[in-house]
């Protein structure tokens, strides 16, 4: 039969803002009041605020990764309350699926889909509860980050493995992902642009050239990691690129925080020696050098640390940084908002790191909830005159297909090969600016994968179903149809166009709810957030 083609048109309905506290103003206020004045500034016109469904679809993918089910989006969608935006907020803020969401989110940006050696695959699960558990308990984030960085906890220790035996390459990474900033070009020269010369880009390294990595016993079968340290060695400084010289031994490189001092470090012994290693056991040094890394790293003085994780969760929620790219806080890419990004650094640490706070403040404002239609062209617009649209990661799409059909309902489980075909094609939607990379293999997977036909098929509990043993009458089917997959209701030549097709002369209803279940599916509509 003809494939059903769908139509995406946002709606647009009035917002009543949460009243300003009498002893202080909001967060969100103060987003929305400078967000625009550059509007006026900039002669752009206000965006309407995104419709209910809309709104809803957004937020659930945003704090819990997923979609809502029909019963919430049914329920949501009629509630006359006008506070109901904010209650939903503080809901999802609270459900588990957060925490589990936020790992995902954070497990990319300290791995990326393809992290560095073989061994930064193994235990990826173990890695991502310790993450999750971070989340769960709203640890502040300076907190968490810290952690991270001693590597002592357990199943935290995977992202120094990554680097393993790699000086350069961690602070090239801890200096992107916590500090906002790009060293690895101070890695062969002095940089051209930035304050910092390619001896603070070794004094970073220096921090971390005594790592080491023990692999430990089996725990849970599962490959366990120890990060030690040991008490000598140092990286090698041989000057610049055009300075290198065949047999060139180089100068030993002190520790010494970017642009600020070095450490006091005791001296060794004359006679010292490294103890010789231990089965399961992390070496520990006379002076750790990590730690002190870590202590600086999330130190209140720190130049970096506070505007980095400000701007980066700006970015996850608004679509592109204050500064952007969101990792690369230099002179030649000045804030768009200059006042506002630096009253979010200000309020992040006056809070104390409570990221779900900061999260709350920013999914609660207008400028998130603005509507995604508009004339702005752009992926991720520069004035944030309307709400990105981006492409649900893999993660999230496994999990809205699960929600849309109600996979879960049958009682069955996720195969790891479904797992593996989605990690394979849906693991890189878009190419690092926001711009969306669909490609012939995720056409395919959604067209002809049997896996996703597993999810669809009529099984006891599902959407199809659900629908198939239904009394309602067909209009109403096709609205729970829609409510279920898209969150929203059919518009009314849909509503035509489904009713009419369950209704197809000769044939079985099981395989015409098949069907309008795989074209929901496969719309473009459901491939997005909104």
């Amino acid at each position: 039969m003809p494939r059903l083609r769908l139509v995406v048109a946002l709606l647009a309905v009035p917002l009543v803002a949460a009243p300003l506290r009498a002893d202080e103003r909001p967060l969100r206020a103060v987003i929305d009041a400078e967000v625009r004045a550059a509007w006026e500034r900039e002669k752009i016109p206000a965006p309407a605020l995104a419709d209910d469904a809309t709104f809803l679809r957004r937020i659930f993918l945003d704090l819990v990764g997923t979609v809502p089910t029909h019963d919430e989006v049914k329920s949501f969608l009629a509630d006359s309350d006008t506070g109901k935006r904010g209650k939903l907020i503080d809901k999802l803020l609270d459900d588990p699926r957060f925490a589990l969401h936020q790992a995902d989110v954070w497990d990319q940006v300290l791995f990326g889909r393809n992290p560095p050696g073989y061994d930064a695959t193994s235990n990826r699960d173990g890695f991502k509860a310790w993450l999750a558990g971070k989340f769960a308990k709203n640890e502040p984030y300076d907190r968490w980050a810290r952690a991270l960085l001693l590597a002592e906890e357990d199943n935290s220790t995977l992202f120094y493995v990554q680097y393993r035996d790699q000086a350069e390459e961690t602070a090239v990474a801890v200096g992107r992902i916590f500090l906002g900033t790009q060293l690895q070009c101070a890695r062969c020269h002095d940089h051209p642009y930035e304050p910092w010369t390619q001896r603070d880009f070794y004094g970073m390294a220096a921090f971390f050239a005594r790592l080491v990595v023990v692999e430990a016993a089996l725990a849970a079968g599962k490959r366990r990691f120890l990060i030690g340290e040991k008490s000598s060695g140092e990286v090698l400084f041989t000057g610049s690129a055009k300075e290198q010289k065949p047999g060139r031994k180089g100068e030993p490189i002190r520790p010494k925080f970017l642009l600020g001092a070095a450490p006091e470090e005791p001296a060794l012994p004359k006679d010292f020696k490294e103890p010789k290693p231990e089965a399961n056991k992390a070496p520990k040094p006379a002076f750790s050098r990590k730690e002190k890394l870590a202590d600086w790293v999330v130190a209140p003085e720190n130049p970096y640390f506070t505007r980095a994780a400000a701007n980066r969760l700006w970015a996850q929620f608004l679509g592109r940084g204050l500064v952007h790219p969101v990792d690369d806080l230099s002179d030649k890419h000045p804030p768009s908002l200059p006042k506002l990004f630096d009253t979010l650094t200000v309020e992040l640490k006056a809070h104390k790191f409570d990221v779900k706070w900061f999260i709350r403040e920013l999914v609660s404002s207008t400028t998130y909830q603005a509507s995604a239609s508009g004339p702005v062209k752009e992926a991720l617009p520069y004035w944030f005159e309307r709400a990105r649209v981006r492409p649900l990661s893999a993660e999230e799409l496994l999990a809205a297909v699960r929600a849309a059909t109600g996979f879960d309902a049958t009682g069955d489980k996720v195969g790891g090969d479904t797992v593996a075909y989605v990690l394979r094609y849906f693991g890189e939607p878009s190419d690092g600016r926001g711009d969306f990379q669909g490609n012939l293999g995720e056409h395919l997977f959604l067209n002809n994968s049997e896996q996703l036909r597993r999810m669809i098929v009529p099984r006891k509990g599902n959407l199809a179903d659900t629908l198939v043993k239904s009394k309602d009458s067909p209009e109403e089917r096709v609205d729970h149809l829609f409510l279920s997959v898209l969150s929203r209701p059919p518009r009314p030549q849909e509503r035509k166009r489904f009713v009419a097709h369950l209704a197809t002369p000769g044939g079985r209803p099981e395989a015409l709810v098949e069907e309008a279940i795989w074209a929901l599916l496969n719309a473009a509509e459901f491939r997005f957030n909104h």
